[in-house]
């Protein structure tokens, strides 16, 4: 048996396009253009591709684009102002600073700063709290896209055992919420779970988060379960270039498998089109507009 390669550039693709078809609409109905403002402090050269990537998607899709490079030195205090700038911008109407902030930042702080309507990375904590207690949230967006990778698969969630590794505020901690919004049984595991393979054996919804290369062996997952994995990790092989693998040996778990997401082109994919998706629901939601349809 091999498993149904779960494609996330194709999902992630029509993703986009309903979310462009939506921007026309409020463009048309309502003039109104949704801007999503990123900021980038220093320059790590993964999050220069991540923000090279989204200001081109975000343009793409018929948005606003706003894109601010600070010097890695930059004082929290300037940071700061910014972001009370760009809250205060009727203009932008979705705010991401890209993580990781250089040492010396507050990351929380920062977070705290942003305006929760226009929080489209789901971090602030009233955001968090939201999703926690059942309201309606903007959600951080890996997590989203995971929800969705999944439901390709499964026509519901309902009643399915979900097992994630990793309890992260990025990925772990929302998943628990989204699942448990889908009437799914969720079990948090991580670095502390006893008998952690064991545990995962009983999962027919399997989400990989814990940033292990190859950690998740095939004999750690049910026969015919849905695997979604979030883990991207650079490696180095043999012919010394660097490559990406996730927290699922993917070979093997794909002969056991029912269906699994590939790294690269499976998560990754969906988590700039859920930023999409979030930059147009915040923008409706500060319009006053009913809610889109994506």
């Amino acid at each position: 048996m091999t498993a149904k390669i779960i494609d996330g550039k194709i999902i992630a693709a029509d993703l986009r396009a309903r979310v462009a078809d939506e921007v026309g609409r409020v463009k048309r109905d309502h003039g109104l253009t949704p801007g999503l403002a990123v900021v980038l402090v220093g320059n790590d050269p993964a999050s220069e591709v991540y923000v090279r990537n989204k200001a081109k998607q975000t343009e793409a899709a018929g948005m606003a684009s706003f894109e601010h490079k600070l010097a890695a030195d930059t004082p929290q205090k300037d940071l700061l102002a910014l972001i009370a700038k760009l809250n205060a911008d009727a203009s932008v109407h979705g705010i991401l600073v890209q993580l990781p902030l250089p040492k010396g930042l507050d990351t929380q702080a920062v977070i705290n700063a942003i305006d929760p309507a226009k929080d489209v990375d789901g971090l602030h904590p009233i955001n968090a709290g939201r999703l926690a207690t059942g309201l309606t949230a903007l959600t951080p967006c890996t997590p989203l896209g995971c929800i969705i990778l999944a439901k390709t698969v499964h026509v519901s969630l309902e009643g399915l055992n979900a097992v994630i590794i990793g309890r992260s505020n990025l990925v772990g901690r929302p998943l628990v919420q989204l699942l448990l919004n889908e009437n799914a049984t969720v079990t948090i595991a991580h670095s502390r779970t006893r008998d952690l393979a064991e545990i995962c054996r009983q999962a027919d919804l399997l989400l990989a988060a814990v940033g292990k290369p190859e950690m998740v062996k095939a004999d750690w997952i049910k026969p015919g379960a849905t695997v979604i994995d979030v883990g991207i990790n650079r490696v180095s092989g043999a012919d010394g270039k660097s490559r990406l693998i996730g927290d699922v040996a993917y070979q093997e778990a794909a002969q056991v498998a029912g269906a699994i997401t590939p790294v690269p082109g499976g998560v990754g994919p969906m988590t700039i089109a859920c930023l999409l998706v979030n930059t147009v629901r915040a923008a409706c939601a500060i319009k006053g507009l009913p809610a889109p349809a994506v």
